[in-house]
C-alpha cells in the first residue's frame, strides 16, 4: 500500500518565513485545525509535526495497532513517573509522532462520550460546550457507514464503519453481557451509550481513518497550506507578551517561523504543556528553577491531567477462533491476508476490540461509569507478545476517575520527555469503582455464552477473591487506556490555562486545541472528541478573525 505524498513547499532552512497561523502538532486535532483554516484559501497555514509523513502500510491496516505500539519511528514512547497508587510502577505511554499523531496508532473505536459529560463543561463555566453545542461538530466530522441521521452525519471527512463478520467470541461477550440483564445498544453514539454492543471504528473501506487521511489527504494540494514533517518545536516567542514566532530544529538546523495572527498547539496532554513551559507559560517558581524567563504565571499549566486506567481480565478459551491460533497458524495467516486483499474484511480490517459494554459500577451510580473493551487475543500487556495458549481479554476501564496527575519540566532541554504523574488510583472512589468493575467482568464471564468457552480464569486467577486482593491486582497490572486529557484546562475562572475560546490566559496570539483542554475526561475513548475540538476550535478561530 501506498500512502499519498503530503508534500509540500519546503520551508527554506536559511530563511524566516511568515504564515497567518502556526499548528504545533498534527494529531487528531491539528489536522482538522490545518483543513479547515487553509479550506478558505485567505489565511496561509503552517502545519508542523515532530514525526515523519507516515508511509508504513501498517500505519493504515487496521491490525497494524499491534505493529505501532512499540514502533520508534511513529511513536513518542512516554514513560510516567513511579506511580505510588500502582506500587510505583513506570506505566509505558505510547503516542503518535507521525502524520495524524495518536489517530494513526490508536485502537480505531469511536466513542463521544456521554452528552452528561459535556453539559457538566458547561455547568462549570464553560459556555458554549455543551451538548447541544458540540453535537453538530461530531455529525460534520463523520463519514458514517450507516449513513445521516438525527445521531450521525454520511458527508464529513471521518470515515466511521461497523464491525464486519465480529469474532465469535465477540458476539458471545455481548450475549453474556445481555444474560447478565445488561441491555443490548446498538449504537453507543446514539441517545444513550448504556449497554453492550459493538463498537463502530474509525476505518473506511477496510483502511484507518485518521485524521492525516480523513483531513490533510483532501487539503494537500492547497497552496496556502504547508505541512513540515520531522519538525522539532522547541520554543514559542513572545513580544510584548504577544506570541510572535515559534522554533523549531529539523536535522541539526534550526528553524524560526514568524506568525502573523495566531499560534496553536495541538501537541497533545503531554507536550502542548511541556511547550507552554518551555516558553515561559506556567508556574513561576518552576520556570525559575530551571532558568526560563517567565512570560506569564500560570500554576495550572501541566496540572489537571486525567486517564483511563485499564484492568485487564484474561481467561483461556476453548473456542478454536481466538487471534492467538490465528497469528501461530501459517494457513489462518494466509487467509487473513487473501480475504484483506480481495474484500478488505477479515482481522485484518477491524481493530482489536470489537465489542464492549458501558456499565454501572452499582445501583448509586446514574450513569455508566466502567467501560469494557472486549478482545478475543490475550498477551501480559497491550502490544506484547500474544499468549501461547488460545485466550481473550476483557479489560475494564473506570470512565471518570477523580484522580489529577500532572506534566511538568524535567529538564529545560525541549528533547527531554517531561515528567508524567498521572496519579493513578490515588482516590478511593476511583480504588472502589475499578474493584466493582472487576467483579462485574467475573460476573459476564460466568453468564453462559460465554463460561462455555471458558477452561480457566488466567489473571487474575480464581486465587484472587477478595476486595483487598483485586485492587492488588489492578494496582499490580494496572496500564493506560491512552486517553490522557486535561493539562491545559478550560474554564472560565482565574486559573483555567485557556478561556472558553482555547485562548492561552494573559497572552495573546496563541491558543491550545487539543484533548489538553477538557476539564474532565469524557466518558469513553478520546479521538472522536479530539477531532470535534478541533472542528469547534477552528469555526471560533475564523470568528475571531472575521471580526478582527
Amino acid at each position: 500500500m501506498k500512502n499519498e505524498s503530503f508534500n509540500k513547499q519546503s520551508i527554506d532552512a536559511k530563511s524566516q518565513t511568515q504564515f497567518d497561523y502556526v499548528i504545533v502538532g498534527a494529531g487528531s486535532s491539528g489536522c482538522v485545525l490545518a483543513d479547515r483554516l487553509s479550506a478558505s484559501g485567505r489565511y496561509t497555514v503552517c502545519l508542523l509535526e515532530a514525526g515523519p509523513r507516515g508511509h508504513n502500510p501498517w500505519l493504515h491496516i487496521p491490525i497494524g495497532y499491534a505493529k505501532t505500539m512499540f514502533h520508534r519511528r511513529y511513536n513518542w514512547k512516554f514513560y510516567t513517573e513511579p506511580e505510588p497508587g500502582l506500587h510505583n510502577r513506570q506505566i509505558y505511554w505510547p503516542r503518535g509522532k507521525v502524520l495524524g499523531g495518536s489517530s494513526a496508532i490508536n485502537g480505531l473505536i469511536y466513542i463521544r462520550g456521554q452528552h452528561q459529560d459535556y453539559d457538566q463543561w458547561a455547568e462549570r463555566g464553560n459556555a458554549g460546550w455543551s451538548w447541544a453545542d458540540v453535537r453538530p461538530y461530531f455529525i460534520r466530522s463523520e463519514r458514517n457507514q450507516r449513513g445521516a441521521s438525527v445521531d450521525h452525519g454520511d458527508s464529513g471527512p471521518m470515515g466511521v464503519s461497523d464491525v464486519k463478520r465480529p469474532n465469535p467470541l465477540a458476539e458471545a461477550f455481548v450475549q453474556a453481557c445481555a444474560q447478565a440483564g445488561y441491555l443490548r445498544n446498538p449504537d453507543f453514539n446514539g441517545q444513550n451509550q448504556e449497554g453492550a454492543g459493538f463498537y463502530q471504528l474509525t476505518t473506511w473501506n477496510g483502511f484507518r481513518s485518521s485524521s492525516a487521511i480523513a483531513y490533510l489527504k483532501p487539503a494537500r494540494h492547497r497552496s496556502g497550506l504547508h505541512i513540515v514533517t520531522d519538525a522539532r518545536v522547541e520554543q514559542i516567542k513572545f513580544q510584548d507578551n504577544r506570541a510572535r514566532a515559534v522554533v523549531y530544529r529539523r536535522g541539526h538546523t534550526e528553524h524560526t517561523v514568524l506568525v502573523g495572527r495566531e499560534i496553536i498547539l495541538s501537541a497533545g496532554a503531554v507536550q502542548s504543556p511541556q511547550l507552554l513551559q518551555l516558553s515561559g507559560i506556567g508556574e513561576a517558581c518552576r520556570l525559575q528553577q530551571f532558568g526560563i524567563p517567565v512570560v506569564q504565571d500560570l500554576p495550572e499549566v501541566g496540572q489537571n491531567l486525567q486517564d483511563h486506567l485499564q484492568v485487564r481480565l484474561i481467561h483461556r478459551t476453548t473456542h478454536p477462533g481466538t487471534t492467538n491460533s490465528q497469528m501461530r497458524d501459517p494457513w489462518s495467516w494466509l487467509c487473513m491476508g487473501i480475504s484483506y486483499v480481495l474484500s478488505r474484511s477479515g482481522p485484518m480490517a477491524v481493530g482489536i476490540n470489537q465489542a464492549g459494554a458501558f456499565i454501572r459500577s452499582s445501583d448509586a451510580v446514574d450513569r455508566p461509569d466502567i467501560q469494557f473493551h472486549f478482545a478475543a487475543l490475550s498477551a501480559d500487556l497491550p502490544g506484547a507478545p500474544l499468549h501461547s495458549f488460545p485466550g481473550f481479554t476483557s479489560s475494564v476501564c473506570q470512565l471518570r476517575p477523580t484522580s489529577r496527575g500532572s506534566v511538568t519540566l524535567k529538564s529545560r532541554d525541549a528533547q527531554a520527555a517531561p515528567a508524567i504523574c498521572p496519579n493513578y488510583l490515588t482516590t478511593e472512589h476511583d480504588r472502589l469503582t475499578v474493584v466493582a468493575g472487576l467483579k462485574t467482568g467475573r460476573q459476564i464471564a460466568a453468564q453462559p455464552a460465554l463460561n462455555t468457552h471458558i477452561s480457566a480464569e488466567y489473571r487474575p486467577g480464581n486465587s484472587v477473591q477478595s476486595d483487598d486482593e483485586l485492587l492488588a491486582f489492578a494496582q499490580e497490572t494496572g496500564v493506560t487506556t491512552f486517553h490522557p486529557v486535561g493539562s491545559c484546562r478550560m474554564g472560565s475562572d482565574d486559573r483555567a490555562v485557556v478561556d472558553v475560546r482555547l485562548r492561552v490566559r494573559g497572552v495573546t496570539g496563541l491558543r491550545v486545541v487539543d484533548c489538553s483542554v477538557m476539564p474532565t475526561l469524557v466518558s469513553g475513548n478520546t479521538h472522536a472528541a479530539a477531532v470535534m475540538i478541533g472542528e469547534k476550535g477552528a469555526d471560533m478561530i475564523l470568528q475571531d478573525a472575521e471580526r478582527s
